[in-house]
């Protein structure tokens, strides 16, 4: 039998993360079958069992690495009211919208995690405080608390916004939603928003 290296393996189980957290974005975590997962990342279900003791805990370790992604995004920006304008921007755009499997994992599967067990959920735990810890260092300097209450209050604000925009049926008020989401975030912010229909390509 072949003996792989460990950074085969590694890439092997990160190329089952990539693809499993495209398929639970597009398709949800109850929607997304064990042999479709193994077959997108080009394994079989045997393998599958080589990396993951069950689907579970599959889906903690997309949800700990999705949100990781995400963070690692905003933290890479140059701290500052401009970044976080363009980071809002591209966030609530319409590209984003449109494009779940490579959005927002919070956006895309937040009320499935709620019902998953304790480990998913200490994932998103942490990649939750993270994500607001990295929204933090973007705002004005000034009190801590009120700082930390303004980064959840953008994280919350972006995430159900855009789970908003994607339910509605009516292309412009899912527009207006994100415009009008865009406009409340910089002011939570603290900073003065501009016109909210620039686009941004990058993906969130």
């Amino acid at each position: 039998m072949a003996r792989y290296s460990p950074e085969h393996k590694e890439a092997t189980r990160r190329r089952m993360i990539e693809t499993a957290g495209r398929r639970f974005k597009s398709d949800g975590i109850d929607g997304s079958g064990i042999a479709t997962l193994v077959a997108d990342a080009g394994l079989t279900n045997g393998a599958f069992y080589g990396h993951f003791d069950s689907k579970d805990d599959l889906v903690a370790s997309v949800v700990a690495q999705q949100l990781a992604d995400q963070v690692a995004v905003v933290d890479a920006l140059p701290a500052g009211p401009a970044s976080l304008d363009a980071y809002l921007r591209e966030y609530l755009s319409p590209a984003h919208r449109d494009n779940l499997a490579d959005g927002c994992p919070s956006a895309a599967l937040l009320d499935e995690i709620g019902r998953c067990g304790e480990s998913t959920r200490d994932a998103y735990t942490e990649g939750a405080r993270s994500m607001i810890e990295a929204i933090s260092r973007h705002l004005d300097e000034g009190d801590a608390q009120q700082t930390d209450e303004r980064a959840i209050g953008i994280f919350t604000l972006l995430v159900g916004s855009l789970q908003l925009a994607r339910a509605v049926t009516d292309t412009d008020l899912s527009d207006r939603i994100l415009a009008a989401a865009y406009t409340q975030a910089m002011t939570t912010a603290g900073a003065r928003s501009g016109p909210a229909t620039t686009p941004i390509q990058e993906s969130p």
